[in-house]
């Protein structure tokens, strides 16, 4: 009896060790910041900088001179704003031209090649609001369709209710606008022969 008991026993053990679930894996590590693979590239989104309760402005200056300062919308772009500020402050945008600028229309930059068809090595979503193109000053990203964002945004000249619904807005010009409306025109379908105005710096103040 005995050994019967013993060998009930070591079956009830064999059975629990079964029956009980595996250790899960830890998961993957997350936060990590992206890191420069290439000249102004990076091998991934960053990871959520910012608070979107808080309020954060973004002041332009131009190499030749002058800057605007744009009240950024956290709580409206999250992903959005938290991508143009990491950017910022890596100094992505130093010595950046603003290469798109077509006279009624907008201002656009933030791509380091020149060419329009340069990014951060990263894309991420659209981020849709209540924000519209009804005011000259609006800030967006550029896209090559939707949730293909990177580095490259633009700055109204005037109302353009046509883009609405299209790009994602994520802040508004609150001073300096006669400088934005100074940045030298440029056409790329043109072919023009200088590189246009450049940024000098992007500054972030959070409040």
């Amino acid at each position: 009896m005995a050994a019967v008991a013993v060998l009930v026993v070591a079956l009830i053990v064999v059975l629990l060790v079964i029956a009980l679930p595996k250790k899960a894996a830890a998961p993957a590590e997350t936060g990590e910041m992206p890191v420069l693979v290439g000249t102004k590239t990076y091998s991934g989104q960053p990871p959520m900088l910012i608070d979107p309760t808080k309020r954060y402005t973004a002041t332009v200056k131009m190499a030749k001179g002058g800057e605007f300062v744009i009240e950024l919308y956290p709580d409206k772009a999250p992903i959005t704003v938290n991508s143009f500020v990491f950017l910022a402050r890596e100094k992505y945008f130093d010595g950046v031209t603003f290469h798109r600028v077509l006279e009624g229309f907008m201002a656009q930059g933030g791509d380091p090649t020149g060419t329009g068809g340069g990014g951060p090595g990263y894309k991420f979503v659209n981020e849709d609001s209540d924000l519209t193109f009804d005011k000259a000053g609006v800030v967006a990203m550029a896209n090559a369709g939707r949730d293909t964002n990177g580095s490259q945004f633009f700055i109204t000249f005037q109302p353009t209710p046509q883009l609405n619904g299209g790009y994602t807005i994520f802040g508004q010009v609150t001073s300096g606008m006669d400088v934005v409306n100074g940045i030298t025109r440029r056409d790329p379908e043109q072919n023009p022969d200088f590189t246009g105005d450049v940024i000098e710096s992007i500054t972030i103040q959070e409040f």
